[in-house]
């Protein structure tokens, strides 16, 4: 079975530090795009993070970027979100997904037909 399972997610105040984990089964995650998302109450789902299969490259939108790192651990079919410095504007629920072919496009994720969700974990920030 093909799966995406998200965990770490929880309640932090402003300012404090979380570290997001999403495990891969049931297909070869070193050959996929792997994208974060998240999704705050009454907002589309956004893209926030991504790495390339490619070269490895990686990509932050600027709400994130300098306080947030994406990294993987192939051998453990693993791709992490370090999340510093957290904000109340960031609370959200978090997502990660996988995609053989969207590159670094957060949209092609969306369109995708075989992309892989994980199921999402929420984020808390208290101000």
């Amino acid at each position: 079975e093909v799966q995406f399972v998200e965990s770490g997610g929880g309640l932090v105040q402003a300012g404090g530090s979380l570290r997001l984990t999403c495990e891969a089964s049931g297909f070869t995650f070193d050959d996929y795009d792997i994208g974060w998302f998240r999704q705050a109450p009454g907002k589309d789902r956004e893209g926030i993070s991504c790495i390339s299969s490619s070269d490895g490259s990686t990509n932050y939108v600027a709400s994130v970027k300098g306080r947030f790192t994406i990294s993987t651990d192939n051998a453990k079919n693993t791709v992490y979100l370090q999340m510093n410095s957290l904000k109340p504007e960031d609370t959200a629920v978090y997502y990660c997904a996988a995609d053989a072919s969207a590159g670094c496009d957060y949209e092609e994720f969306f369109v995708s037909l075989s992309s892989i969700w994980g199921q999402g974990t929420q984020v808390t920030v208290s101000s």
